[in-house]
């Protein structure tokens, strides 16, 4: 076992977890946004609307996050007309086709989490809400949808640590997160053993930071 080599590489390793953070903070980010709009859509009393919500639920979970990476890098970029179009600008871009594809992929799963939340909220306590002369808008938004993320906590806990190792994946369309980095030095060492326990350790420690978030959210916003 290289320790040297471990302790070279932790630093490198460590920077390199920054990419894999802002990926992950800003791809929950708007996924967030995507899975809140998706989740309303579910709960739509027309069938089509819901049925165009479930299909895109069913897509992006019934699909690998790797195929959907590289559709979104490399498929996109086959067609001629869409290269020609101002979104290239950003789809050429390795880091923002990572995102996308990231927000998406979470999106849908953020959408089926609040969905079963929203469907747990007991009718009573809207019914109070219109009886007190309350708007629709101001009870779905004021009542409904904090209700709503906070029995949703423990499910989209799990999504974000799925999320955070998910982004491991962007390292397959050259960026340099904290498994690209790991994958270069192993590639100029040889050494993939004594690597891949940094790169996993710091994984872990992040991990425990988010789980222990999670836990910490739950018993303060517990009812």
């Amino acid at each position: 076992m290289d320790f040297e080599l471990m302790a070279n590489s932790f630093p490198k390793l460590l920077n390199a977890a920054v990419i894999t953070l802002k990926l992950l903070s800003i791809s929950l980010f708007v996924g967030l946004f995507i899975g809140l709009f998706f989740a309303i859509l579910r709960l739509n009393k027309n069938i089509y609307i819901n049925k165009f919500a479930y299909g895109y639920s069913y897509v992006f979970r019934g699909t690998p996050l790797l195929v959907q990476i590289f559709i979104i890098y490399f498929g996109l970029g086959q067609i001629e007309y869409f290269r020609s179009t101002f979104l290239w600008v950003i789809f050429k871009e390795p880091y923002w086709c990572a995102i996308i594809a990231f927000s998406l992929n979470t999106g849908a799963y953020t959408s089926e989490i609040l969905r079963s939340a929203f469907q747990t909220i007991k009718p009573g306590i809207i019914e109070a809400g219109k009886s007190l002369g309350i708007s629709k808008n101001i009870i779905f938004f004021k009542i409904q949808v904090p209700i709503a993320i906070r029995q949703s906590l423990p499910a989209y806990g799990n999504e974000i640590i799925l999320m955070m190792k998910g982004t491991s994946l962007a390292s397959t369309v050259t960026l340099m997160d904290l498994t690209g980095v790991a994958k270069y030095i192993i590639s100029t060492t040889f050494k993939p053993i004594e690597v891949f326990i940094v790169a996993g350790g710091i994984y872990l420690f992040m991990t425990f930071i988010f789980h222990n978030l999670i836990k910490f959210l739950e018993k303060k916003y517990s009812f």
